[in-house]
């Protein structure tokens, strides 16, 4: 063995080692999906205070209660104690990842660095733990006043006694939050400035409009609750627009790929070899370099700089932007994304360069092509094939599985700055980067020693592997079976990058309306 592929064989070691850390680590992570689904949850409520002025000519009643269903408040209680029960879980297994820690802490006396590292993991799982103690209390609080709003307010009223009886602290907020709705639902009149500065402060979207209402009510300040009537009535109508483009997105986007898909399957049977999806579709790559150079580029030019260099040149200066602006984190992203691709793609030249020059198919960006109509259509026929496996992949992972930080990070972005620069790092950056790495350099490669169907499936799951989610890894695999059918067919990687972007922009769109739902 020579002296690089022995180099190259460590950072492999190394490479799977943090690839299986991240990935074991992601397992007891939360999914956006299930907060996504909440705050949808919030919108429909929303949605179900509007009341079109039947004077118009255009009475909307109608299609509203289309969007929202028949009982929207039944719907919303399921839901969250869905997620409740969810978080619970998670929170009892971080828990016992602690247990675990102490007992062995107590066991192995003599090892100074190991007491180091589970003095770091138990304050992160203490940290989680309290984070997920606040987030189940908060959805505690908010399954109350959905249960008082539909007439039970007994019920709702236990919810927060068990509330007020488990915390048994007066500072606490939610404790105060929950003190203070009990006494609205049992028809006192609290203190109007502490009241309203709670509600306010502890409560968010429709559930702070709830409170406020029934403090106004109590209190009888009929021109307060008209006014507040007023203001909700204008989130509603706002709150149709949202509910509609983020439902119109999937729902039009999937009847349109369903209608695609089928339409090219039938081709494929009664036109085999004229049917576009059969197009490229057995024509490899003349790949001029071995195995060798593929895992060389793919291990060090993406997980070893992503997951080592870049990790330790930032600890090195010390950039850790933790508790800065979401306008820092939002160019930190950036910033460390733009590291990451110059770094891949500087190995991957200089890993390939002694090839040059290359035969035409490599690389291929042509404008004047049929690029457009192949990644618009990926697109459309992705959209019904990625929802139909991310329904599947959530009742496998029940919530867990971890998500990728940058869509929190992006449910946050109400800053058109901030969002900016996130819609630049996800709808540019990355589909230039990661097809140029999965598509144009991986797939093609692949070709020299399985058929371009395997190519396909085998770069569609290492590049779901490489984003260390586990609840991720079965949807965009699937996006990336979508990508690599696209590139084969094109020949042009202007297609799967509009298509990647595409499917980025959609993301970014859904989460932007949905995090400003939460005002």
């Amino acid at each position: 063995m020579t002296i690089k592929r022995a180099i190259l064989a460590l950072l492999t070691i190394l490479a799977i080692a943090q690839i299986g850390f991240s990935l074991n680590n992601s397992l007891s992570q939360p999914q956006i999906q299930s907060r996504l689904e909440l705050y949808q949850t919030n919108l429909v409520l929303h949605v179900a205070e509007f009341k079109s002025d039947p004077k118009d000519d255009l009475n909307l009643t109608d299609a509203v209660s289309s969007l929202v269903g028949e009982d929207p408040y039944s719907a919303a209680i399921k839901k969250y104690q869905q997620v409740r029960t969810e978080s619970i879980i998670s929170r009892d297994q971080f828990q016992s990842k602690l247990e675990q820690l102490d007992n062995a802490e107590s066991n192995i006396l003599e090892a100074a660095d190991t007491s180091k590292i589970n003095v770091a993991q138990k304050k992160q799982l203490n940290s989680q733990i309290n984070e997920l103690e606040d987030f189940i209390t908060e959805l505690e609080l908010k399954e109350g006043i959905l249960t008082a709003v539909q007439g039970k307010p007994k019920a709702a009223i236990s919810i927060w006694d068990q509330q007020i009886n488990r915390l048994d602290n007066s500072q606490n907020r939610y404790v105060q939050t929950a003190t203070l709705l009990k006494q609205l639902w049992q028809g006192k009149t609290p203190d109007a400035e502490y009241s309203e500065a709670t509600i306010t402060n502890n409560l968010d979207s429709w559930f702070r409009y709830q409170a406020l209402a029934k403090f106004n009510q109590v209190n009888g300040l009929t021109e307060n609750l008209a006014l507040l009537q007023e203001q909700e009535l204008k989130v509603a109508s706002n709150s149709v627009l949202k509910l509609a483009l983020i439902s119109g997105i999937p729902v039009f986007g999937g009847i349109g790929g369903v209608i695609l898909l089928v339409g090219l399957i039938i081709q494929r049977f009664v036109k085999p070899e004229q049917a576009i999806i059969a197009t490229n579709s057995n024509n490899t790559w003349k790949t001029p370099w071995n195995w060798e150079i593929t895992w060389q580029v793919l291990i060090v030019g993406f997980f070893f700089i992503s997951q080592f260099v870049l990790p330790l040149l930032l600890a090195i200066f010390k950039i850790n932007p933790v508790d800065s602006s979401l306008r820092i984190k939002a160019l930190y992203v950036l910033g460390t994304y733009i590291l990451m691709a110059v770094g891949g793609i500087s190995v991957l030249y200089f890993s390939i360069r002694s090839f040059f020059p290359l035969t035409e198919d490599w690389f291929k960006f042509k404008l004047k092509s049929n690029w457009f109509v192949w990644g618009f259509g990926g697109y459309l026929v992705a959209i019904p094939l990625v929802l139909l496996v991310s329904l599947i992949n959530q009742q496998i992972w029940q919530g867990q599985g971890g998500s990728n930080p940058l869509l929190f990070l992006a449910l946050q972005a109400q800053d058109k700055f901030a969002l900016t620069v996130f819609f630049v790092t996800a709808s540019i950056a990355a589909p230039v980067f990661e097809e140029t790495m999965f598509r144009g350099f991986l797939l093609p490669s692949l070709t020299r020693y399985v058929s371009v169907s395997s190519a396909i499936v085998i770069s569609g799951f290492i590049f779901a592997i490489a984003h260390l989610s586990l609840s991720e890894v079965l949807p965009l695999a699937t996006l990336g079976i979508v990508l690599g059918v696209v590139y084969t067919r094109s020949r042009n990687l202007l297609a799967p990058m509009l298509l990647h972007c595409l499917w980025n922009s959609g993301t970014l769109i859904s989460l932007f309306v949905l995090g400003s739902g939460v005002q």
